[in-house]
C-alpha cells in the first residue's frame, strides 16, 4: 500500500528505456552479493533488457528515463484517491530523507497541501535539509538528524 513515487530499489528497468515495464531484482541482487569480490560482480550477472538487450538499471527517478509501469500508475491512483478522500481532514505529511534533487515530486506538494489545510501537519526528518517555508512553520515538525539514529532511538 505504499506509493514509491521516486522509484523502487527492488526493481530493474531498461536503461534506455525501450518499454514501460519493471522487473523484480531480489534474486539477481542476492546472487550479485553472494558472488561479488573486490567490489565487482561476475559479468554474467549484470542484467540486460529482455526486449532490446541494453543493460538494466534501478527503477529510480533520476532523469527522463524513469519507468512508470502499471504498478506505479495503480499506486499513484490509490495515492490520489487517499489525498482527495482526506482533503481538509487531520493528516500527517511525513517526509523521510527527501532532499532537493526532485523537490517537485514530494517536498513541494507536501508543503502546498499543508499550507492549504489548517488541519495538516508536515513532518520531515532529513540530515542537513530539514526546513520549511515560514508560511507553514506553525504546522511543521522538522528534525535535522540521521534517520537511522532516530529510528534506532525510537526502538
Amino acid at each position: 500500500r505504499l506509493f514509491y513515487t521516486q522509484g523502487d530499489y527492488g526493481l530493474w528497468q531498461c536503461s534506455e528505456p525501450c518499454h514501460q515495464k519493471t522487473y523484480d531484482n531480489e534474486e539477481t541482487v542476492r546472487a550479485m552479493f553472494a558472488q561479488q569480490k573486490d567490489m565487482r560482480v561476475p559479468s554474467e550477472l549484470v542484467p540486460h533488457c529482455p526486449v532490446c538487450g541494453k543493460p538494466m538499471s534501478m527503477n529510480l527517478r533520476a532523469d527522463d528515463t524513469f519507468v512508470e509501469d502499471d504498478g506505479w500508475h495503480r499506486a499513484a491512483e490509490r495515492y490520489d484517491d487517499f489525498i482527495q478522500t482526506h482533503e481538509g481532514q487531520h493528516i500527517l505529511f511525513l517526509e523521510l530523507g527527501v532532499g532537493m534533487n526532485t523537490p517537485a515530486i514530494i517536498k513541494f506538494p507536501f508543503w502546498k497541501m499543508t499550507y492549504a489545510n489548517p488541519n495538516a501537519v508536515y513532518a520531515c526528518l532529513n540530515f542537513g535539509e530539514a526546513y520549511v517555508p515560514d508560511e507553514i512553520a506553525g504546522q511543521s515538525i522538522c528534525m535535522d538528524a540521521d534517520i537511522c539514529e532516530v529510528l534506532n532511538d525510537l526502538m
